[in-house]
């Protein structure tokens, strides 16, 4: 039995066009999915009408293999953590952490333990009679996060809740998260628009454009052979480089510009218009490389240079260096690992 099952859902605002289109997927239990994306892509609605704070046009929701499609948010055994926190700011750290079960009228005592236990997980033991304004960001989002523990939902939904931290924080939250993820065993869906945090947490990914989904899939997959030119350009910081080409008429090779060629890796027909792909990591500045370039400029990183780059009929290109470039330098860029995609689909349709 999958904890999540979604089914062709779809949603649309004010007779617009539709925000989730066809939205179907599963979550096993245990799983870590995440719901990955720019903004305004939908991201964020899915998982309200995961919740039960927005309605569905069309599809169902299962939860736990329960109906939950028009059930109110209470009877969903869903907890749900939001970017802001969403803390009461009049009560402590323990009233924060107890509220829920008290609510269920638990026993005295046994709230007490639970919140002890909850507190010593999420590593805030010693602050428990500290109010939210007391804590920083980070323990506040702990804090929101041991409130959705304690409850033992069926399933927890994440809205993006590391966005108000800073990177350094973030990075640090991003591992207690998923070590509080493995410890609890809890099945997780979470949503972001930061593909470091998609990449690093999530056993698979979906990825929403134009309220459309691509995957799920395993990430390392999307990364390494995107299914579209989209996913190629949105993951990677840089994403990964595209070049026009076109199989020329012997079809041993795909033109880059007027003189500028490529071997064809043999999937590809006379006449045929391709997006010519590879990522900044997979290229290097060589004498022999076979694709000439110019440095136009260059970000220096810490641990390496990235480099801009004026390629074939004037498109941009990125590489990495761990030698300083020189701006202004003509040079040729060795390629390793590529993608090609077709030129009217966009669709992949090689990758070595």
């Amino acid at each position: 039995m999958f904890q999540l099952e979604v089914r062709s859902l779809g949603k649309s605002f004010d007779g617009a066009g539709p925000i989730l289109e066809s939205i179907d997927f599963d979550v096993a239990k245990g799983e870590f999915l995440v719901i990955l994306g720019p903004s305004g892509c939908g991201k964020t609605t899915l998982l309200r009408i995961i919740a039960g704070l927005e309605k569905a046009d069309a599809g169902e929701i299962h939860i736990a293999g329960k109906n939950v499609t028009d059930i109110e948010p209470k009877y969903r055994d869903v907890a749900m953590v939001f970017q802001s926190y969403a803390l009461y700011p009049h009560m402590t750290v323990f009233e924060n952490l107890a509220f829920a079960l008290k609510i269920r009228k638990l026993p005295r005592e046994q709230i007490k333990a639970n919140v002890k236990q909850t507190a010593r997980l999420i590593g805030l033991f010693e602050y428990l009679n500290r109010k939210p304004k007391q804590l920083s960001g980070g323990q506040r989002q702990r804090v929101a996060l041991g409130r959705a523990i304690i409850r033992e939902p069926a399933l927890f939904l994440f809205d993006e809740p590391l966005s108000n931290l800073d990177a350094e924080l973030r990075m640090k939250m991003r591992s207690e998260l998923l070590a509080l993820h493995r410890r609890v065993g809890g099945t997780s869906l979470y949503v972001t628009h930061d593909q470091v945090e998609a990449l690093s947490l999530a056993d698979r990914i979906i990825i929403l454009n134009g309220g459309k989904q691509i995957g799920p899939e395993k990430p390392r997959a999307l990364y390494d052979n995107p299914p579209d030119t989209f996913v190629a350009s949105f993951l990677g910081n840089p994403g990964m480089n595209l070049l026009k080409g076109v199989v020329d008429e012997t079809g041993r090779q795909i033109m880059l510009g007027n003189e500028i060629s490529v071997p064809n890796p043999g999937q590809l027909t006379v006449g045929q218009n391709v997006m010519y792909g590879f990522r900044p990591e997979h290229c290097s500045l060589s004498e022999n490389g076979q694709i000439p370039a110019e440095i136009i400029a260059y970000e220096d990183s810490g641990k390496e240079y990235i480099v801009e780059l004026s390629g074939p009929a004037g498109s941009k290109v990125f590489c990495l260096s761990h030698v300083c470039p020189v701006a202004g330098e003509k040079v040729r860029l060795a390629v390793e690992h590529i993608c090609v995609f077709d030129g009217q689909t966009l669709k992949s349709i090689y990758h070595r």
